[in-house]
This record gives C-alpha cells, structure tokens and sequence, in this order.
C-alpha cells in the first residue's frame, strides 16, 4: 500500500503576540482586513488590539483568566480575539445565537471570570442570570465597562509574556459524546491550523480570502490567522448569505473562498447566473462538500476544488487534498500519524470504514485534553491516540475518504450539535417522558434533525406547540424539523436508547417545513 504525508512547514516558535507584532513592523501599511467599506492595515489592527489588551489588564483581567466572547462577526472581534492572546487570557468564545439551557451550560462548565459581550445579547444573557464580576459590553457606552473605553488606552504592547504552550482558548465541542466540553487550545495549536490552512491553499501574499464565518467557529478564528501568517487579506462579511455570496466575493476581490459542508449544495441551488464565473476566485477550499457536488461546484463557478479533515480536537485540517482524487479529504499532514480502527481497536482493511484514530508526530499538537473533565478526556483516548468518533475508509493509494458519524453528534448548517443538549431541553416539557435525537438526510448535504418522543402516560402532545414551546429555550439550528411520538424506546440492557434502530423516515413524522411555521433567528 502506498503511504505518505503531505509536507508541511513547521510550526514556528513565535507566539501570536509577537507575531503580530513583527508583521505591523515589517508591513504596517499593508491591508490587512476590509469589512464594508472600510480598510484596516496591520498597524491600525495591531495599535487597537494593544490599546484592548491594556485596557483589558487595566481593568482586572489577568493573565490565565477565563474570558467569554459573545459578538458579532465585526472587526472587533478580531481586535478581541488578538488582545485576549497577547494578555495570555483563556478565551471562551460563546456562540451568539445560543440561549437558555445550552448558553447556561457553556457558563456552567466553562466558568469565565469575565466577558465580553454585545449588548444586543444581554437579553439572552439574563435569562440565564448570566452575571460576572467584569463584563465588557460592546455597544453600551453609558456603563462602565464599555468594550469602546479602549481607544482611550497606549497603543504600546501589553508585554505579557507568552509561551507557545500557554493555553489561549477553550473551544466548545461535543466531542464523541454528550454535553459541550472546552478543548483546551494553546498558542502552539492556534497557528498549526492556520499552517494547515495555507498548505491546502497555497495563497500568494495579497490573495484575498473571503471570511464568513462566524467567529466563534473556530474555523473562521483559524482562517484570520492564516492571513496574519501568509500575509493575505481578510474580506469580513456580517453573516453568510446564498443570494449574496458571489456579488459580496466579487465586490471584495476574493480569490479564495471558505465552505462547510452545506455551503455547496446551497450555492449550488441559487438560480444560475450569466454572472457565475464573473469573480477573481481560484480555489475554493474546506470541508465536507458531498462528492457528488465537487466536479458540478467547479465548474459552474470555475473554481478548484480542495477538502481536508479535521476536528476540534485537534487543529483545524489534519489531512489536507490539494490535488489528490476528486471527493478524499487526502493524506494526512506531516504534523499527524491516523488509524482507521474497528470496534475493538484493531486496524481495519483496506477500504474498508474505521473509527478515524489521530496521533501527533510533533510535539505539543496531540489533543491537549477537556477543561476539568478527565473522564470525557480518558474515554476519548486509546493510549497515544484519540478517536475522533468519525469515519473513515482508505483506497490504495493511500488517501482518505470521510464516511460519516460514528458519534452521538449531529452537524447541521455548518454547526456540530450536541444531541444531548436537545434531548435535555425537550425532557423538561411536563408532557414528555424521554426523547431521542437523531441526524436524517437532507438534500443539501449535512443533517436534519427528528426527534423522537415518548409522551408522559395520558398526554397528548401537539407538534407544533412543542416546537413554539422550544423556541425560546433553543437556537434556531438546534430546533427539530421532525417529530415523531414513540410508545416505548428500544433499549440495551443497560436502558440505554438504541438510536441505531429508530427509524429515520420522515415521510410519517410531523414537519416543521410542511406545517408552514418560520423559526425566527
């Protein structure tokens, strides 16, 4: 069998302090971010985020702390994100579209010591008496606190000082199983992914990469860094939108564009255009594009197609394809070793599927571990490796092929949910009795999600009701598209819910889509 790694460079030494630092000194008038109509070079981003890390320390926030990040996409988010680096603070980013149970638990498990926060989510933050002792408020500039009190501050850095294993962030993931847990993320792993990033890409300094994605994906965080690495520049939009998405990559010059999973089927169905090829894009490039789309993707856009595989865990590609077969996700990086294993961790054969298994050639790049949660963290670990909970086949020639879940996690538009997150809302209805999630195809790509319910004996349960009653104790992605009532649940001997045996047709549940009801964001 042919095996190989795709070379890629090491990770340098330099913390993400100094190399900002290093970059507004070697180029401080090249553009580094557009967002609008505004341009922002490296010395306006790095003077602004050390004037946010002074003003950050002024105020009470030391070195290790835990500090949430709930904004927008906006550049001071980026600003945000590079000031809690430099002041070696511990940086939680919080998904803006969470509220009640799943926002609490984030809080809960991760327990910041402060925040940084939109007021536009304050609301959202009550409801969960989410309270902390230093809350930076973006957008409220009669408290105290206020994020824009920062301007006020020297522009000279903070001068912390940094080690490349020094933990910056706690990435929530549902890991194999169950509830969120925060990935502890170090200096050194923060800019592997964005190493692996530009391998897969190859951009020349001043290409311009499109970023969408919201910043607390840590994809969108990884392709930031690429360009503070690779020395390209960032066009910012506000949120993803299908109707805009080629005019927005136009109007900014994008050369290469970002996509998950359900970015491609959802380009794909937008009425085609004249103006289709009218862009500067060459590569588009992520993660999880159906194989069947890659070869109508390219080329009705015109663009090269490039996958690759990676996970929270550990750093955002560990296989990259830049020109392997169409649909593989390729060979591992330099940086990892893989295993497809079976049930009892024994290698599996050729083309045959296996839980994907990851080792770490380099030091400092294997999974790091959970935030204080040792037990998730030793149930994820076979020795050296961690067993990622997802799918894998390999062909002769040594390339990798993504082959599904193995895991109790859904992914739905571009998002990782935790089925147990679902389950627990819809468990506290005084009508139900126990609940099951499960993942069914959709027709762009990734899950749609049916939920099983055995009701409390005596009750009948409108759908619909349900679903409204859910609303506002769920984000939108996390809300059901089908409801299915069960009179009991097939179960292990342990009564354990056998998710395997539930059906996952959806032509007898009830649907969201088909009831007519729009779910607000």
């Amino acid at each position: 069998m042919s095996y190989t790694h795709i070379d890629i460079d090491p990770v340098p030494e330099e913390s993400l302090s100094s190399l900002l630092d290093r970059r507004a000194q070697e180029a401080p008038d090249t553009t580094f971010l557009q967002f609008k109509e505004q341009k922002y070079s490296l010395r306006e981003i790095n003077e602004s985020v050390n004037r946010l890390g002074n003003y950050l320390l002024a105020q009470g926030v030391k070195p290790g702390d835990r500090v949430a990040v709930m904004l927008p996409n906006h550049p001071d988010h980026i600003l945000t994100l590079f000031a809690l680096a430099k002041v070696k603070a511990v940086r939680i980013p919080v998904n803006i579209h969470l509220k009640g149970a799943a926002l609490k638990h984030v809080f809960e498990s991760l327990r910041p010591v402060a925040m940084i926060a939109d007021a536009a989510y304050s609301t959202n933050l009550d409801d969960v008496s989410v309270s902390l002792p230093i809350t930076f408020w973006r957008g409220n500039a009669d408290d105290s606190f206020a994020f824009e009190n920062y301007k006020q501050y020297e522009a000279a850095s903070p001068g912390v000082d940094i080690g490349p294993d020094d933990i910056l962030a706690l990435t929530p993931s549902s890991g194999t199983t169950g509830a969120p847990k925060g990935v502890l993320k170090s200096d050194r792993t923060l800019r592997a992914g964005p190493q692996a990033i530009l391998r897969l890409t190859q951009p020349d300094p001043g290409d311009v990469f499109l970023l969408w994605e919201s910043l607390h994906h840590g994809a969108g965080v990884a392709v930031v860094i690429s360009a503070l690495i690779g020395g390209t520049t960032l066009a910012m939009l506000e949120r993803f939108s299908a109707s805009r998405f080629w005019d927005d990559a136009k109007r900014y010059g994008a050369t290469h564009i970002h996509y998950l999973g359900t970015v491609v089927p959802m380009l794909l169905k937008q009425p085609p255009k004249t103006s289709d090829r009218e862009h500067s894009v060459k590569i588009a490039w992520g993660g999880g594009c159906p194989p069947h789309l890659w070869d109508d993707f390219s080329k009705r856009f015109g663009v090269e197609m490039r996958e690759g595989y990676g996970l929270s865990e550990m750093i955002t590609f560990v296989t990259v394809n830049p020109d392997g077969p169409k649909g593989s996700v390729g060979k591992p990086l330099d940086y990892f070793d893989i295993q497809l294993l079976d049930d009892n961790g024994d290698p599996v054969k050729e083309g045959q599927s296996g839980e994907i298994a990851i080792k770490a050639r380099v030091p400092g790049l294997a999974f790091l571990g959970y935030f204080e949660n040792p037990e998730a963290e030793h149930s994820s670990r076979r020795g050296d490796w961690f067993c990622t909970g997802d799918l894998g086949r390999q062909d002769s020639d040594g390339f990798y092929y993504y082959a599904g879940r193995k895991k109790d996690m859904l992914r739905r538009r571009g998002i990782n949910i935790s089925a147990w997150e679902v389950e627990r809302v819809f468990a506290e209805h005084p009508q139900v009795e126990e609940t099951a999630l499960v993942g069914v195809p959709s027709d762009i790509g990734e899950d749609e999600l049916k939920l099983f319910i055995r009701p409390k004996s005596g009750s009948s349960i409108d759908p619909l009701l349900l679903i409204k009653w859910s609303e506002s104790r769920l984000p939108y992605f996390q809300v059901p598209s089908y409801i299915e009532f069960i009179d009991a649940f097939p179960k292990t001997a342990t009564q354990r819910i056998q998710k395997k045996e539930l059906s996952l047709d959806t032509h007898q549940a009830w649907s969201l889509e088909k009831s007519g009801y729009k779910i607000g964001k």
